[in-house]
């Protein structure tokens, strides 16, 4: 999902840290180990998008288990724990996303996975490469914590397990749009969301955030250019869908280039699949061609689509060919609501320390926290797990392998999903 943050702040955590969580709720050492062991636990039973059905049983009886209204089999997989406060107050979601990647683990850790799924009909290593373990095992700290604590917890506070934020199988609905449509928000719908997500390149502890767009929009095109089979020594003979598709292609270049106001954010759009032909002497009737946008305001995100399909019907219809545009909306754009960011920062930089938490830059990965984000106020942030001896940059990134997570970062996450419910406007 996510590919690019570097935050570049000290690599060791300061003083101030362990000065503020002194006088902050803030979890036990014995929450602590089981937090990690909750995240080792995950981490060696990873399971793919809409197949999280291990860690979903875990979550809920753990939830059940905490005296907390649990619901399950949302979008397949979803856990949903509400937990009600002893005092009046607002309504909190916390989100987790619960999924794993096709990825064959190639880390040395003792609780390294072995799994085996299958992905795309092919057989595939499971790994949490995105760190997705860190987030449940998180969540499920601070929701013993909380209700440990409840009667100091002013309102409700809704305990979110996504799966499928990798995105569902082919021919699959799932995470938070699926989450949603079954009525997640129907009944009891948050005043503000939170969500973390940790970063492989970024110091431990450390954390990202941003007021606004934070994470571009993530859109498949499909672009079908169809002309006339010939033989290659008679091109005149058809009509050569080759030649059409590099017209598209480079005609395409200009709409980032030439007619979007990047004044107003950044976008991309990169092709990645061109297939068409068998043999070399003959022109095809058909070439493919497959991408993806990515871009950081939702209207020119549909601007883009539209001139994008202008740009490959017209260099189609140029050469005689035809070019068949096919838009598959991914996720939209991460959106920060500006005034619960800045309402929560003072207590972010309270749990974190103040020079661990820095603004982040944009990033063009995606994260389907988004749509929670278009439903209701959210802020989501971005946590380090770099260990200090290392250089952030030299990390392995998010979806590698190599994947490193520093297991110190569990408390800094989980003390700030506890803090943001306690110091929420409304909750004291």
């Amino acid at each position: 999902m996510l590919r690019f943050l570097l935050i570049a702040i000290p690599l060791c955590l300061p003083a101030v840290l362990q000065a503020e969580q002194l006088v902050r709720p803030t979890i036990s050492t014995e929450l602590e180990q089981k937090v990690i062991a909750w995240r080792r636990d995950i981490h060696q039973h990873p399971e793919l998008s809409n197949r999280e059905f291990r860690t979903a049983a875990l979550v809920a009886e753990h939830l059940r288990n905490l005296g907390m209204e649990v619901q399950t089999e949302i979008a397949h997989t979803g856990v949903v724990g509400v937990l009600r406060g002893g005092k009046p107050g607002p309504v909190i979601a916390l989100r987790a996303d619960m999924d794993a990647l096709p990825v064959t683990e190639q880390t040395d850790v003792p609780f390294r996975s072995t799994v085996i799924g299958e992905y795309r009909g092919n057989e595939v290593g499971v790994m949490h490469a995105c760190g997705h373990d860190l987030h449940v095992a998180m969540l499920m700290g601070a929701a013993e914590y909380l209700a440990g604590h409840r009667e100091q917890v002013a309102g409700t506070v809704m305990f979110i397990f996504q799966p499928a934020e990798e995105g569902a199988p082919p021919g699959e609905e799932g995470g938070a749009e699926l989450m949603l449509r079954e009525g997640l928000f129907a009944e009891l719908k948050p005043d503000a969301i939170f969500g973390i997500h940790v970063w492989g390149q970024a110091p431990l502890g450390a954390i990202g955030y941003r007021k606004g767009p934070l994470m571009a929009s993530s859109d498949r095109f499909e672009i079908r250019v169809k002309g006339q089979q010939t033989h290659g020594s008679s091109p005149w003979a058809g009509v050569d869908p080759i030649v059409a598709a590099a017209q598209i292609i480079n005609n395409v270049q200009t709409i980032v280039s030439r007619q979007i106001n990047i004044t107003r954010a950044p976008a991309v759009v990169s092709f990645g699949i061109v297939e068409g032909g068998v043999r070399n002497n003959i022109i095809p009737d058909e070439v493919y061609l497959e991408g993806t946008i990515r871009n950081f305001d939702m209207d020119i995100r549909q601007q883009i689509f539209r001139q994008l399909t202008q740009a490959a019907e017209a260099s189609a219809h140029v050469t005689g060919a035809k070019a068949e545009v096919t838009i598959i909306e991914g996720y939209p754009v991460t959106i920060n609501n500006p005034d619960l960011v800045a309402r929560m920062l003072p207590t972010t930089k309270a749990v974190a320390g103040e020079q661990m938490v820095q603004e982040s830059p944009l990033v063009t990965g995606a994260e389907d926290f988004s749509y929670y984000a278009l439903e209701v106020p959210g802020m989501f942030v971005f946590l380090g797990v770099a260990p200090p001896d290392k250089d952030p940059a030299s990390m392995p990134a998010n979806h590698s392998p190599f994947f490193y997570a520093d297991e110190r970062a569990l408390k800094v996450g989980t003390n700030l999903f506890i803090n943001w419910v306690f110091d929420y406007p409304g909750a004291g």
